[in-house]
């Protein structure tokens, strides 16, 4: 479904520098409809499982899927036999559930995945969106955790060092006025949107000036797979650059200023027609 990069091999590293953020913003949206405690939730996407683990604290079952095998089982080993909650190795447009099984669905930092194709009316998006519609019961919310291209623009410290792979990064990423005339067309009603500014994808992690250096560091932000080895060379000789002249972390500052104002991630809130 996604040929956007290696996923397992990031799964070995995913967890060194990424941590589940909004976890207090996806539950309160979930629990605008039925009681948490009594609610089945669907993580779609889940990667190694971290939102999967903290949400679990919060609803009473977790049904968590991925396409990659390697990622499961680190959601697996992460989550233990709880007996509260069960892995699926599937797609997220052909999901193995019957129609109305879920109370909420959560996708994080999922969709940039998927192939866009804008020119075709990004049918995988409205694949994508037409299964969450279709496992959801009538009511039930859709949280999805994304970024605006004005986030990705100006939210993220280290994207000027890369600016090729920081265009094509936004260029993976729909308009958030597309993503919600996409999910009326599904039937999915709109209902706010949320823009943490104080919630970092990579945790305090994203404030070390070095982190770029380190593969395990670069992990915890996909963009890294897509930058060329000469790009990659060239941004961490401008680090070194700078950290040799005492710039470096003035030169983090500086370029963080913006994501002060308008944060890094969105939640997209929705919920399914009635």
């Amino acid at each position: 479904m996604s040929r956007y990069e290696n996923y397992s091999r990031v799964a070995q590293h995913y967890d060194a520098s990424r941590r589940a953020v909004g976890v207090e913003i996806i539950a309160g949206c979930l629990a605008q409809g039925a009681p948490l405690a009594e609610q089945h939730l669907l993580d779609a996407g889940c990667g190694t499982g971290n939102y999967a683990q903290a949400l679990l604290a919060h609803v009473g079952r977790v049904s968590a899927v991925d396409l990659n095998a390697r990622m499961l089982a680190r959601a697996r080993a992460k989550c233990g036999a709880t007996g509260r909650i069960d892995f699926h190795q599937s797609a997220i447009d052909a999901l193995p559930f019957a129609d109305a099984t879920f109370d909420g669905v959560m996708v994080n930092q999922v969709l940039h995945h998927l192939d866009l194709d804008a020119s075709a009316g990004y049918p995988a998006y409205r694949r994508v969106f037409a299964e969450f519609a279709r496992v959801l019961k009538p009511g039930g919310a859709l949280v999805i955790n994304t970024c605006s291209r004005m986030q990705l623009r100006r939210g993220f410290w280290y994207y000027r060092l890369i600016p090729e792979a920081a265009s094509a990064m936004r260029a993976r990423h729909a308009p958030l006025k597309i993503l919600r005339r996409l999910l009326d067309e599904a039937g999915l009603d709109w209902q706010s949107r949320i823009a943490p500014l104080d919630a970092l994808m990579q945790g305090d992690a994203y404030f070390n000036p070095r982190g770029p250096l380190d593969e395990s560091w670069r992990n915890g932000d996909s963009i890294w797979s897509t930058v060329s080895a000469p790009a990659l060379a060239a941004a961490c000789a401008q680090i070194t650059a700078l950290d040799r002249r005492n710039k470096l972390r003035a030169y983090m500052q500086k370029q963080d200023t913006p994501r002060r104002h308008i944060g890094q991630l969105s939640f997209l809130y929705t919920r399914r027609r009635a």
